[in-house]
């Protein structure tokens, strides 16, 4: 039974027509691509222009017939009600909802209309069947978070049986936690794991502890997609001999879905299918094939609301051997995540603190910015700009978010700040640890 794409369908997203469309866009040849691009570009421009008052706002007094003189927009200037940035006949109720993870320290909510929404699943289906990866058949091990709220956690807990996966936490990075999830893998027939890199790593240093190659305990896995951070070349290495199986680097952005895949020949293959990428400088200039500067993103087809040059808050840059139809992504600068230390021993992923951060993190965008930095073992500071300081009652509610995904007796410290210290890449650490 196809319960993944059936489960797309229930919820609304028409895959079978994403589906097609994603295979008739792929057929498109290359001396004919950057027409289409071209086309598709001018499009989604003039439909936002025409249906969304937000995006025209952003635009008044700019040339709009000129691609480059368009705005770039960040995270930031997107921190206002959704209601204000969605495109006419667009509502909450009628198209893909969701939250970023925060982890580049700037969440907000955004929307994606629904044929969007599914153009974006065919890409993954189509990039992970070049590894004998099914969605609708094959079983994922899972190493994400996953809500602690009894609604949100059988939520998560519901949307994983429909989608054939099974979830390890990264809340609890224990060898005793380790253990538990060797015999699970031992137990069932995975065929790959998909989940945050630092989690995995982690892992993985703990089956090179024991001796124990993850394949040989269960012989039907096939690969490990790795995503959400950077993956290290020493990481790899240690993921492929102790996984037993080729390792897959994904980089993606909940509000764009796909955007680069590692394929078989170790190469980022950037998703040209429903994304228009640029490098460009500190000028806002597009700069050669070769040379490093911002990542900014157009989404293509997503009209309930706009990512038309969107900076993801990267760095990176494309190979010299790309091609408008084959940009290839050559390096990748940002999206690391520290693991944190606790006095009991136990250690998490830094993306924990997504979870953390989600009590304070509303529509109503009071904080704009955050990094939350361990000074001591029990010593946590939260830095964060906002349009008026943290309440008593909001900052209870952190502490209790606190004691349920770390644990009790955690000390936070809050300092409110004007800007926060960026790094080089222009992006926020979500969590430093000096320990």
């Amino acid at each position: 039974m196809n319960l993944f794409n059936l489960s797309l369908r229930f919820k609304g997203f028409p895959i079978s027509k994403a589906h097609s469309d994603f295979i008739a866009i792929s057929a498109i040849t290359s001396a004919e691509y950057p027409l289409h691009i071209e086309n598709q570009r001018q499009e989604i421009v003039e439909y936002h222009l025409k249906h969304n008052s937000f995006y025209r706002g952003l635009t008044e007094g700019v040339n709009t017939n000129d691609w480059n003189s368009l705005p770039i927009l960040t995270k930031k200037d997107l921190q206002q009600p959704l209601q204000q940035r969605l495109s006419d006949g667009f509502t909450v109720r009628n198209c893909h909802i969701h939250k970023t993870s925060g982890s580049s320290g700037t969440p907000f909510i955004f929307a994606k209309d629904n044929y969007c929404h599914a153009l974006t699943w065919a890409g993954f289906i189509d990039r992970y069947s070049q590894f004998n990866i099914d969605l609708n058949h094959s079983k994922q091990a899972r190493f994400y978070g996953i809500p602690l709220d009894t609604k949100g956690y059988y939520k998560e807990r519901l949307k994983d049986a429909l989608s054939n996966r099974f979830r390890f936490s990264v809340f609890d990075l224990s060898d005793s936690e380790f253990k538990k999830n060797v015999s699970i893998f031992s137990n069932r027939p995975f065929d790959y794991i998909n989940g945050y890199t630092s989690a995995i790593v982690q892992f993985a240093k703990y089956l090179k502890r024991e001796q124990i190659i993850l394949k040989s305990v269960c012989p039907t896995l096939k690969a490990c997609i790795v995503t959400s951070e950077m993956l290290f070349k020493d990481d790899k290495k240690l993921l492929e001999q102790y996984l037993g199986v080729p390792i897959i680097n994904e980089y993606g952005a909940a509000e764009l879905g796909l955007i680069a895949f590692q394929d078989s020949n170790n190469q980022w293959r950037v998703n040209s299918e429903d994304l228009y990428i640029e490098i460009l400088d500190d000028e806002n200039s597009v700069l050669p094939y070769g040379e490093t500067g911002r990542i900014v993103i157009t989404s293509l087809y997503n009209k309930a609301h706009p990512f038309i040059r969107y900076d993801i808050g990267d760095l990176g840059t494309l190979s010299k051997s790309s091609t408008v139809k084959a940009p290839l992504l050559e390096t990748l600068i940002g999206r690391t995540s520290d693991i944190a230390t606790l006095p009991s021993g136990k250690t998490a992923a830094g993306l924990t603190f997504y979870y953390i951060t989600k009590t304070i993190i509303e529509d109503t965008s009071n904080v704009k910015e955050f990094i939350i930095e361990q000074l001591e073992l029990n010593t946590f500071k939260i830095s964060y700009v906002s349009t008026h300081s943290l309440s008593d009652f909001e900052k209870l509610q952190i502490q209790k978010a606190f004691d349920t995904y770390l644990e009790p007796e955690l000390h936070v410290l809050y300092q409110q700040k004007q800007t926060l210290k960026r790094a080089v890449s222009g992006k926020l650490k979500q969590f430093v640890s000096y320990l």
